[in-house]
């Protein structure tokens, strides 16, 4: 009869200490999504992180273009297309959804750029595979930002 008694205490101060105020847990919740909420960056003025910190466009180089697009076959083309979704997003238009900087950035830092970037960590969640370092110089990079200048979303 003791043993009883002393069990359903045992289970009685288990609950209780399990249960405890209603409002706490809730009040942890809300700390933790306050916490984890993403920080939103305007596509049209973030500039990624990288060493690229600010790029002045001219008028667009033809014979930069050509450099960028055959570098773009070689080293892009196997994972993105212009017009369509493939590995990758489709990058027709990248000139006008993010700047200069954030896409050398992605081409050249792409590692830090996915674990660091809010855009870029909504870009591996949504297409799962990252992007890879193909190990470009600047001035790689640059060529083929000059070709996707050329390639807008119309």
């Amino acid at each position: 009869m003791k043993l009883k008694g002393i069990t359903w205490a045992l289970i009685a101060l288990f609950m209780w200490s399990c249960g405890g105020d209603a409002k706490k847990p809730a009040a942890k919740v809300a700390a933790k999504e306050e916490v984890a909420a993403p920080v939103e960056l305007d596509p049209v003025k973030d500039k990624g992180i990288g060493p690229i910190k600010s790029l002045t466009l001219a008028a667009i180089d033809e014979g930069m273009v050509a450099k960028g697009k055959d570098l773009y076959k070689s080293k892009c083309s196997a994972c993105h297309k212009i017009s369509k979704r493939f590995v990758g997003p489709a990058l027709g238009g990248i000139t006008e959804r993010r700047t200069p900087e954030w896409v050398m950035n992605m081409i050249l830092n792409p590692e830090e750029m996915v674990a660091k970037n809010p855009i870029a960590k909504k870009l591996l969640e949504e297409y799962i595979s990252p992007m890879a370092n193909q190990s470009l110089t600047e001035e790689e990079a640059r060529l083929i930002l000059e070709y996707f200048r050329t390639k807008t979303s119309n």
